[in-house]
């Protein structure tokens, strides 16, 4: 490695490293979402021998859980070691990217900008950083970034081993979640589309061999009871998933049109449109680059698409996009600047686009003050546990059994699916109990401990006829002392 290509490089890594810390730091502290919850009691229910779909509902794929029910079961039973994992992989999605951007952009003495924009538009976007070390949304973005980095491999020799490991690493991603299995057709097509060595037809079977391997918990799951499998993995969501958000059609068209309010989306697609536009049109690259900036503008827009259509959608789900809109956007800005600037590399427009998007980024971080977090429900975890005999049944949610470590009863392993209805054998054999089951039971006093962050619950579940003594923690109320009947 030559010094000029050696000292721009390592400035990189050193700018990585800065990011790197910054982000574990955050996803030791404020990172969170309630959604998380119910992905690490999955993790901690498995790390206690139960089986996702078998013994308790969990509509997702469920590599993520296993892979952090790992790490539970050898550093303990906290939050903070799924956030570190989990960040990990978002650092070296992004490592790789950033990587990819520096070594392969055509024009050399534009490298280091390359590789600059391609880490301050895929790391400071607002939604990589916030949810970067929560749920699987690291594994995602590790498995596509080498699923992309791996395609060329693909393409340009004739063993088929690397179209194995694309379908792999985007089986990977899909495996994690089931945002991202559209990208797996894409690299498929792609790879048999610009193939330049080798047979395409030995390609499509060994990317079909790797697609297949990190599905493998799946397969056993479908062997070993295909109807709780079938409907975690797709009849939740095709008919069920909507309940638990009411108007989904209009949430959805607000998440759809938020760009128009977010300067970090409207700035990061127009780079990407605008570089995608200079690839194609005039930059006279060759085929083989071009082909490159293609593969990332499809797979930007058809991950676009499939997170646009989850029904409910969230803003969140679009930093899935995030690293193949950032490769775009750094042929965009070369496109602009070269044309505009009369200068071999001019830095401040990069350096200019980090602050922007830094501000971006501070702001999403102070909009996000003073919500919730894990610290505030390990207080009513505390509070919980205070009040509660060891082996005695508590009424709550996702995070309050998982920092208790309390197996919560059968059917409330996940708070969503008390707005599904299933005839009665069906609702038993998929672990799902209504609403109407739920308040029966509360009512019955057969929960020694129950807590609610909401005010309507106390009306909705009766708490407040049930128990005799209760207490305001972080805002929630944490009630005790079951009434005798």
């Amino acid at each position: 490695m030559d010094s000029t290509f050696r000292r721009p490089y390592l400035w990189l890594c050193a700018l990585l490293a800065i990011y790197a810390a910054l982000l574990i730091a955050y996803s030791q502290t404020l990172a969170f979402t309630f959604d998380e919850s119910y992905h690490l009691l999955a993790a901690q229910l498995i790390g206690d021998g139960r089986t996702p779909y078998l013994d308790f509902c969990f509509p997702q794929t469920p590599l993520n859980a296993y892979w952090n029910a790992l790490w539970l079961q050898v550093f303990g039973q906290t939050w903070r070691v799924p956030h570190f994992f989990e960040a990990l992989l978002t650092i070296a999605a992004l490592g790789l990217i950033t990587d990819y951007a520096y070594r392969r952009f055509p024009v050399a003495e534009w490298r280091f900008v390359a590789g600059l924009t391609a880490l301050c538009t895929f790391g400071l976007s607002a939604h990589v950083f916030t949810y970067g070390s929560l749920q699987a949304y690291g594994m995602c973005l590790l498995g596509l970034a080498a699923a992309f980095r791996m395609a060329p491999r693909a393409v340009e020799r004739e063993s088929a081993i690397a179209a194995a490991l694309v379908g792999c690493f985007a089986s990977v991603a899909a495996a994690a979640s089931l945002l991202t299995f559209t990208a797996a057709p894409v690299f498929l097509l792609w790879i048999l589309y610009y193939n330049r060595a080798g047979k395409r037809w030995l390609k499509f079977a060994a990317f079909a061999v790797g697609a297949a391997v990190p599905f493998a918990p799946v397969w056993v799951l479908f062997a070993r009871g295909f109807s709780q499998t079938w409907f975690n993995l797709f009849r939740y969501h095709v008919y069920f998933r909507r309940l638990y958000w009411p108007e989904t059609t209009r949430h959805d068209l607000e998440i759809l049109t938020g760009w128009i309010d977010s300067g970090q989306a409207l700035l990061l697609g127009l780079l990407a449109i605008a570089g995608l536009a200079f690839v194609l049109r005039r930059s006279g690259w060759s085929s083989a680059q071009r082909s490159e900036y293609v593969l990332s503008a499809w797979l930007a827009a058809v991950l676009a698409a499939t997170v646009g259509r989850a029904h409910p959608t969230f803003a969140r789900y679009f930093l899935l996009t995030a690293p193949f809109a950032a490769i775009l956007a750094a042929a965009g800005l070369y496109a602009i600047v070269s044309r505009v600037l009369d200068a071999p590399r001019p830095l401040w427009p990069v350096w200019l686009l980090a602050f922007l998007f830094a501000l971006g980024l501070g702001k999403a971080l102070n909009d996000r003050a003073g919500g919730d977090s894990w610290p505030q429900y390990e207080k009513i975890a505390a509070k919980v546990q205070q009040v509660t005999a060891k082996d005695a049944v508590v009424f709550g949610d996702e995070p309050i059994y998982f920092l208790t470590h309390r197996a919560p009863p059968p059917g409330y392993e996940l708070s969503y699916t008390h707005k599904v209805v299933l005839p009665p054998a069906e609702g038993a054999l998929m672990h799902i109990l209504t609403e109407a089951q739920v308040k029966a039971q509360v009512r019955s006093g057969i929960f020694e401990t129950a807590y609610s962050c909401d005010e309507g619950d106390e009306d909705t579940y009766g708490v407040k006829g049930v128990y005799r003594e209760h207490a305001a923690v972080e805002g929630c109320v944490v009630y005790w002392g079951v009434v005798k009947k």
